[in-house]
């Protein structure tokens, strides 16, 4: 009966986590380019009482043996990076990336980090930047002569020079993608670093390869599904509950236990 508590107290342990999961899903369902997690669970190491295919008699083995497991824990979890919506805004340098690849940013330390939150501004020197104010990988800077700024499905930008009326190129947006893009170490503020575990960023452009089309004037939503969030929700509270109450019942039986008389 004490493994009975202990195990059920794990399964606790593992929905709690479970729970604080889905919660920080459900609180970033209107973050612009956030990805889902998922909890991964697996169960602990077994006490096992009889071996299997041990043998019950000179001619005969034991089937299925005994094996008692001692509860679960948390594995993992993974970012589910499955495209969200895309939303219209008509905003000029709102940005979304249509199928795979992640825009590249530079941040204070002068370190290279990745999201897919495209929603990006001009600072007061006309670099296009992201919410933080990091610039966009490679520096495109728009000048205050131009107007017109069109951005291009393969990342091309242009814009129309007022004076002459033709049309300049500004630069060029690159985009990355990873072998194993769950491997990213999220770092808060939609923005990613590469790991060993998702290998090294591969670099192009939009439109060519396994990269996706740049679409301007759009953003991408989260991909948290909110209906599926509340019945993930549900399921994890019930099984908390069922394994508080196991350990309720277990209390039960050894106070029952302790009040036998010899």
């Amino acid at each position: 009966m004490i493994r009975g508590l202990y195990t059920a107290a794990t399964g606790m342990h593992s929905m709690q986590h479970q729970i604080d999961v889905i919660s920080n899903n459900i609180a970033n369902v209107n973050t612009m380019g956030f990805k889902k997690d998922r909890a991964e669970f697996q169960d602990l190491m077994y006490e096992r009482l009889n071996f299997t295919a041990g043998r019950t008699s000179e001619t005969s083995v034991n089937p299925t043996g005994i094996d008692v497991g001692l509860g679960v824990k948390i594995s993992g979890v993974q970012k589910n990076f499955l495209e969200g919506d895309l939303k219209l805004t008509s905003n000029t340098f709102d940005l979304a990336i249509e199928g795979k690849g992640f825009f590249q940013i530079t941040n204070p330390n002068g370190e290279i980090v990745y999201t897919r939150n495209g929603g990006f501004k001009v600072d007061n020197e006309g670099n296009i930047v992201n919410a933080q104010g990091y610039l966009l990988e490679p520096q495109i800077t728009i000048p205050d002569n131009v107007k017109d700024v069109t951005i291009a499905l393969d990342g091309t930008v242009t814009a129309t020079n007022p004076t002459t009326n033709t049309e300049v190129t500004l630069g060029q947006i690159e985009i990355v993608d990873f072998i194993n893009p769950a491997g990213l170490t999220p770092l808060g503020d939609s923005l990613y670093a590469a790991s060993e575990a998702s290998g090294d960023p591969i670099a192009g452009t939009p439109s060519t390869d396994q990269f996706g089309n740049i679409r301007q004037g759009m953003i991408e939503l989260s991909n948290v599904k909110l209906v599926d969030e509340m019945v993930d929700l549900i399921t994890a509270q019930r099984a908390y509950e069922a394994n508080s109450k196991a350990i309720t019942t277990t209390d039960t039986m050894l106070d029952t236990v302790n009040r036998l008389k010899r």
